[in-house]
């Protein structure tokens, strides 16, 4: 999968995609670059990653209340 992320030269709108590891190659590649030289686009993906795991501690039964 990939994702045109229009004009913005960060990565946000990558980076669910990212953590749940559905970028092709090509964006895993950016997406892991311009992470290591941008703090905003780390810390915005840090709480994404954050957010993913806790809803994979989710149950069915949690969604229902």
């Amino acid at each position: 999968m990939s994702a045109d992320p229009g004009d913005d030269p960060h990565v946000r709108l990558l980076l669910g995609a990212y953590v749940l590891d559905a970028l092709d190659a090509e964006g895993t590649c950016r997406v892991a670059g311009h992470l290591q030289l941008c703090d905003r686009c780390a810390r915005d993906y840090v709480e994404v990653a954050e957010a993913s795991a806790l809803l994979a501690l989710l149950r069915a039964e949690d969604l229902g209340e």
